[in-house]
């Protein structure tokens, strides 16, 4: 029982240190030697927290539980103390519960989880809509609500970082966003498989090339002028790990007024840079048709 006794504290001492994860929570990113997720800001996000944090628990108080039987039928079974062993080949009984309690623990957990997939796939009420595009290496963004324009983002080299720059999270053009909004994102990619991850947002979307998949964030007003960063959570080729996504929240009269600057700073999507024509060749479709018609004529009178 001495043996018991401390493995029930050690068990004890391992439950207390569950609390300390959690102040990973309270930083604005992810750090060194950091325990736990980081800290949540959009609903989704929160959910996802507290999910995990839940899990976290029943899965420790199952391992603590299973391994107590262990330990249990090697002292009480063992050949010492049980010299003349049972032949008892079923339990009716005991049969029912192993069987019985796994199963409602996780029909317990699956009704949650079930809530927050919905949840963080239903998009309510949008007010503004971003596209992101999956590329070999970075992203591209377009604002169709806002003009339509649209960039491209790559990743900051090392050389050229700033101080206080993040390595291998920082780009050149930051997806801008207002707070207190909600955000529809549609997310697709143009060449092979990436991913649209953003830890804090809650965030982690495929984008598939010839499909749009859809998801959503809000992100409250205390936000404003704070940086977040994400990457590519897909192994998509040599340049995986050089495609972040860096998110810049801002109020809105502050957005208002990047996107009067977006429009003519950036491209639009709908009206591309013609690209000179080869001579001689028809610049349009009807031009062509022209030409065309012209040469059947040509040809028949002959």
């Amino acid at each position: 029982m001495n043996f018991l006794s401390r493995l029930g504290a050690v068990a004890a001492a391992f439950l207390f240190t569950l609390g300390p994860l959690t102040l990973g929570k309270a930083l604005a990113a992810s750090e060194n030697y950091q325990l736990g997720l980081q800290a949540p800001v959009t609903p989704v996000m929160e959910r996802i927290d507290w999910f995990h944090d839940i899990l976290l628990w029943i899965i420790t108080l199952i391992t603590i539980f299973v391994l107590v039987l262990l330990l249990y039928v090697m002292w009480r079974f063992s050949e010492k103390r049980n010299p003349t062993p049972s032949k008892t080949t079923h339990n009716l009984g005991l049969e029912l519960a192993w069987t019985v309690i796994p199963v409602l623990i996780l029909i317990g957990i699956a009704f949650p989880s079930f809530r927050l997939l919905y949840f963080s796939d239903q998009v309510q009420d949008a007010d503004i809509t971003v596209k992101a595009i999956g590329r070999q290496w970075y992203w591209s963004y377009e604002y169709p609500d806002h003009g339509n324009f649209t960039f491209d983002a790559y990743m900051v080299a090392d050389e050229d970082l700033e101080p206080g720059q993040p390595r291998l999270l920082t780009t050149d053009e930051a997806l801008v966003l207002p707070v207190d909004t909600n955000i529809r994102f549609i997310i697709t990619a143009s060449d092979v498989l990436h991913n649209f991850a953003m830890p804090q947002f809650g965030l982690k979307t495929d984008a598939v090339p010839g499909r749009i998949n859809e998801t959503w964030a809000y992100v409250p007003a205390e936000y404003a002028g704070q940086t977040f960063y994400g990457q590519c959570s897909e192994l998509c080729g040599t340049g995986h790990s050089y495609m972040p996504v860096m998110v810049q929240m801002v109020s809105k009269a502050e957005f208002a007024a990047w996107t009067e600057k977006a429009r003519e700073e950036y491209a639009r999507v709908d009206d591309p840079a013609a690209e000179p024509a080869l001579a001689g060749e028809p610049e349009t479709v009807a031009e062509t048709v022209k030409v065309a018609a012209a040469s059947s004529a040509a040809t028949t009178s002959e």
